[in-house]
């Protein structure tokens, strides 16, 4: 028998570390050129606003968080024009705001909501604002102990929404053993606009979630798993039913749509790295972004860009709009603002 567990745990170890990118090689790619736009830290989420040419960036210096998580943290949404390549702080003045996360919702009224995830205090909520005329107004803040370990969220109504998990235990030894052993515990929570039920689990580290665009199917990105989920979605119950899982080889984050329908994934080929990263700003961690073209029922993955290291560290996002995509990152203090090559 202790002959059996060394060789599971072996066997265990190699699947873990194989996931993690120990044994991949970095040969940076990308057909087209990019901008560094210093002065937004930890820009972990981006998304484009409908009819503009301009972006929301979710941002705090995550950094910071890691030396004392008990100290207030000004975090912010950033408006992004891609006209002018200049940025302005548009979220109103909170002591401790630690958005991740978020999602735009446009009502039938015409009005426009910002779901974000909010990490303040470790108190976790989810901030519903108003985005009116460039500035958000905080309309309601929702906490529960069902969203324990929240990480990304897609609105789908009001006040209605569905948020990931990314683990089940937030903290303590567990937290770490359910990250290295990939435990598939995570979670999917679907909120009515009065409570929470869970609506889909057993993946590894649930991060980034998105639906399309006639709220039919909702993806889901598991990060150590290096899939992506898919799955149906009841307009009626908002209810899930897996359809696909797909191999993407990399550790997918947040999730992305174009005008097409197709997804773009920012991602972590070297987990280990990301995690060395987080610990150690002058650490580097790849970059990667990748294409999911969805056709008739399939989906064909293609690594759009990467890097090793540099010029931007640990994506986390890449949201695109024409020749133009925007890259995120966990930790760094920037954003890129790549326009792909004519031919590329």
């Amino acid at each position: 028998m202790l002959a059996l567990s060394s060789v599971a745990m072996m066997f265990l170890l190699g699947d873990t570390l194989k996931n993690a990118g120990v044994f991949k090689t970095i040969e940076p790619h990308f057909s087209g050129q990019c901008d560094q736009i210093l002065g937004m830290v930890g820009p972990e989420d981006i998304t484009f606003i409908p009819n503009e040419n301009a972006v929301l960036v979710s941002s705090y210096d995550r950094h910071i968080e890691a030396v004392d998580s008990s100290k207030p943290i000004t975090g912010s949404i950033f408006y992004y024009n891609l006209d002018t390549q200049e940025f302005s702080e548009i979220s109103p003045e909170i002591e401790d705001f630690r958005p991740h996360g978020f999602s735009l919702y446009k009502m039938a009224n015409g009005e426009t909501r910002l779901f974000v995830i909010n990490h303040a205090g470790n108190q976790q909520t989810v901030d519903i604002f108003a985005f009116k005329k460039n500035k958000l107004i905080l309309l309601r803040s929702i906490q529960s102990e069902k969203l324990n370990s929240p990480n990304d969220i897609v609105a789908v109504g009001p006040e209605q929404f569905y948020a990931t998990n990314d683990h089940h235990y937030s903290s303590g030894f567990m937290h770490i053993l359910e990250n290295y052993l990939m435990l598939p515990i995570s979670n999917i929570m679907y909120f009515d606009g009065e409570d929470y039920k869970q609506v889909a689990s057993g993946m590894s580290f649930a991060n980034g979630i998105n639906v399309s665009a006639n709220g039919k199917q909702l993806y889901l990105a598991s990060l150590t798993s290096l899939k992506v989920y898919v799955y149906q979605r009841d307009l009626s119950s908002n209810e899930l039913s897996l359809l696909k899982k797909i191999n993407t080889q990399t550790g997918v984050d947040n999730i992305e749509l174009d005008e097409n329908g197709d997804l773009w994934i920012g991602a972590h080929p070297q987990l280990l790295k990301l995690a060395s990263y987080a610990k150690n700003s002058q650490a580097r961690s790849p970059s990667q972004v990748l294409k999911i073209k969805v056709s008739d029922g399939s989906f064909d993955v293609e690594s759009v860009y990467l890097n090793n290291g540099d010029p931007i560290a640990g994506s986390s996002v890449a949201a695109v709009k024409g020749n133009r995509m925007l890259i995120g990152s966990v930790f760094d203090n920037k954003i890129l603002d790549c326009t792909f090559d004519k031919n590329g």
